[in-house]
């Protein structure tokens, strides 16, 4: 059984993509060099989540 809601991963890309589209009109700082920076922590992070959920689960 999973404890997160299938939506979860949809709102935070549409998130992350709302803050990226409102930095890029200048109603936020800019994001880019963050991201730029960053953006490897926004696979590792999930992919790190996705194995320590696998192997908290039991096995079938």
């Amino acid at each position: 059984m999973r404890n997160r809601n299938p939506l979860t991963g949809g709102i935070v890309l549409v998130v992350l993509g709302v803050l990226f589209l409102l930095s890029n009109h200048g109603l936020l700082p800019p994001l880019g060099s963050l991201f730029d920076r960053w953006w490897p922590l926004f696979l590792i992070v999930p992919g790190l989540l996705m194995l320590a959920r696998r192997w908290r689960s039991p096995r079938n």
